[in-house]
């Protein structure tokens, strides 16, 4: 086991594109770490930088504080489970499991203990005469992973493990990865574009966008305090509601603009309001998540809202509305299973101005996490 550094890492590739810039993330010992962020953010270049399939144009990767950019991908001793889980088709379960050992030259003893340690932790009885075509993708992920553990690695690196899995067994493998992580106590780097796995999944998550670290910090950390509107965005199903605004002075502090209204921010439900008064008369943005809206029957402080499309989901709905005085994307609400609301409602909202989220101009949270 080890720690694992990214020391101001960058990456460009000969064609100009710059997939890494700057990268400063350390995972303890131990942890489990969840890279997430959207297709071409530079989540899987830092994977195989750090198991030195690519070289950094920058900066120092590290594992266990030694620098490893001019090592072999070898003499790293880390292990990736791919996408495509990247098992020989020829080989049976038990020649597969046994390959990496055998490539280390390791005597038939050893070979046979780390292969009947896997092989029992995964659960894999029954199954090592079988080829991969034999196998579910679930029962492939399990060889994939077996293959992985048995070279008792300083760590894992995992790149989208689970995305060529159907929706319930991914839950179920996501479950048995992380209870298999806990048991190791392998430090572990899990990349992802899917944010529900990375919420669940992660000790710490770190987003990316565009070559650049977002934000790292514990998962309900990121939901409740995004560093910026991409994290905000980006973090929850659905994503944060944005909206343009200002703010103003008023007897009991501050107030924020929201459609026709002014939302005063109470005293106690922000942590920098002190910091929002610098953008007094300045233009800002304020972030709703969708459970920050409730039902009400009360004219005072209400927006009425127009909806366009109803998920119904058993224990909730999630409506789409359009609020006539706010332009852009129309707004998500989480709302209750019951009643049961209609598209075309028209449907009074209160917003608890508690959960107001403010941003400054550049979409910095004046209210959050920094990166």
């Amino acid at each position: 086991m080890a720690s694992v550094g990214f020391i101001d890492v960058s990456k460009r590739f000969a064609d100009g594109t710059e997939a890494l810039a700057g990268i400063e993330l350390r995972i303890e010992d131990g942890e489990l770490m969840v890279v997430v962020g959207p297709s071409g953010c530079g989540k899987s270049t830092a994977l195989r930088l750090l198991a030195g399939l690519e070289q950094p144009t920058a900066g120092e990767l590290r594992i266990d504080d030694e620098v490893v950019n001019d090592m072999a991908p070898q003499q790293r001793n880390v292990a990736m489970v791919f996408q495509n889980y990247a098992l020989y088709p020829h080989m049976n379960v038990r020649r597969n499991l046994e390959f990496p050992l055998r490539m280390q030259k390791l005597p038939a003893d050893e070979i046979a203990r780390r292969t009947a340690w896997a092989t029992q932790l995964l659960q894999l009885d029954g199954l090592m005469e079988r080829l991969p075509k034999q196998l579910s993708g679930g029962q492939r992920q399990r060889v994939a992973m077996g293959r992985a553990i048995v070279r008792e690695p300083r760590a894992f690196l995992m790149d989208e493990p689970l995305s060529n899995l159907d929706a319930k067994l991914r839950v179920q493998i996501r479950g048995e990865i992380a209870a298999l992580q806990r048991r190791l106590g392998i430090t572990t780097l899990y990349v992802t574009h899917d944010q529900v796995e990375a919420m669940t999944l992660g000790d710490r998550v770190a987003v990316m966008h565009a070559g650049r670290l977002q934000q790292v910090s514990a998962p309900q950390v990121l939901y409740e305090r995004p560093a910026n509107i991409f994290v905000a965005q980006f973090i929850g199903s659905p994503g944060m509601n944005i909206y343009a605004s200002r703010l103003q002075r008023t007897d009991n502090g501050l107030a924020c603009a929201f459609a026709d209204h002014w939302l005063d921010l109470p005293p106690d439900g922000h942590a920098n309001l002190v910091a929002a008064q610098a953008h007094i008369d300045r233009p800002v943005y304020i972030g709703l998540r969708p459970e920050a809206f409730a039902r009400t029957d009360v004219d005072v402080e209400t927006l009425t809202m127009t909806v366009k499309a109803v998920e119904a989901l058993g224990h909730e709905q999630l409506l789409y509305a359009d609020i006539p005085q706010v332009s852009g994307e129309n707004t998500a609400i989480r709302l209750p299973a019951l009643p049961m609301i209609a598209i075309g409602d028209r449907l009074p909202l209160a917003v608890d101005s508690r959960r107001i989220h403010l941003f400054d101009a550049e979409g910095r949270a004046i209210d959050g996490e920094q990166a």
